[in-house]
């Protein structure tokens, strides 16, 4: 291997995962498992979640990775409130936090796009973030909706497209499953 090839093994680049499909969080979490399994150190920040899934469980399972979620319940239903956008401030200065930081191999960042498209965060803050990171540091970003802007950022992007959802024929969220 020579030197530049080296060096692209050695960049920690961004990944997207978008599009209307099931899978994004699901490919996420599975990459974080890739990771650990490999002896890498997983942080996964998810904006707009506070509930529990069962994918959380996994720090119950694995050392060298942290989660921490900053929302405030469902926002399906309802506007956002100020409660929410500090949450998803408090959320950014956190991974911010640990891009800076090299204690993490890799970062999720989970539903990102999401709070960009409720406005609880600003696009180019969200931008300046990525800039921001340590060459080394993989970072994935999931949600529907990516910008153009943080797709033009990323090295790797993802559309997930439905074709076809159990959730259509009344099927709602399986434990174990779907969450």
């Amino acid at each position: 291997m020579n030197h530049s090839e080296e060096n692209q093994m050695e960049k920690g680049y961004i990944h997207i995962y978008t599009g209307d499909g099931k899978g994004k969080t699901t490919a996420a979490f599975g990459l974080a498992v890739r990771a650990l399994c490999a002896g890498k150190s997983v942080f996964i920040g998810q904006f707009v979640k506070s509930m529990k899934y069962n994918e959380t469980r996994m720090v119950e399972k694995f050392d060298r990775i942290s989660i921490e979620q900053f929302g405030n319940g469902c926002m399906l239903t309802r506007e956002a409130t100020e409660e929410d956008i500090c949450a998803a401030h408090e959320g950014l200065t956190k991974c911010r936090d640990v891009l800076l930081s090299g204690e993490y191999a890799v970062v999720i960042l989970d539903e990102l796009t999401i709070a960009l498209f409720l406005g609880l965060l600003e696009l180019d803050d969200a931008l300046q973030l990525l800039r921001s990171k340590r060459p080394e540091t993989e970072v994935v970003i999931t949600g529907r909706y990516a910008p153009q802007e943080l797709i033009d950022i990323a090295d790797l992007v993802t559309e997930m497209r439905e074709v076809k959802h159990y959730y259509k024929q009344g099927v709602l969220s399986r434990d174990g499953i779907d969450r």
